[in-house]
């Protein structure tokens, strides 16, 4: 589970493939066969964890894009990563 003061490093898991739709995008578990469909923020995130990333790096890029509260973009983000954590969509790696 990630929270607010993790130190970990995330990265997306291996058996996905992701596509950009217009102004939103599809992630296909291949190991789950199951879609999950992204806003532009989450797309954002996506593309950030295509690399290994800590939390608070994912976080100030965010803040450097969007117009955001710096804790409810953090609180936002731990949720969405905790999401795609459950969904089997992300690595937690150590640093």
């Amino acid at each position: 589970m990630i929270d607010a003061v993790s130190d970990g490093l995330i990265v997306a898991a291996k058996d996905q493939v992701f596509c950009s739709l217009a102004e939103e995008s599809v992630i296909l578990n291949l190991t789950s066969g199951m879609y999950y469909g992204l806003d532009p923020v989450g797309s954002f995130v996506w593309k950030l964890i295509q690399t290994e990333r800590d939390l608070r790096e994912i976080r100030d890029l965010i803040l450097e894009e969007y117009d955001v509260e710096p804790e409810r973009c953090e609180q936002d983000l731990v949720e969405l990563l905790n999401d795609f954590s459950a969904q089997g969509l992300v690595e937690i790696k150590e640093k």
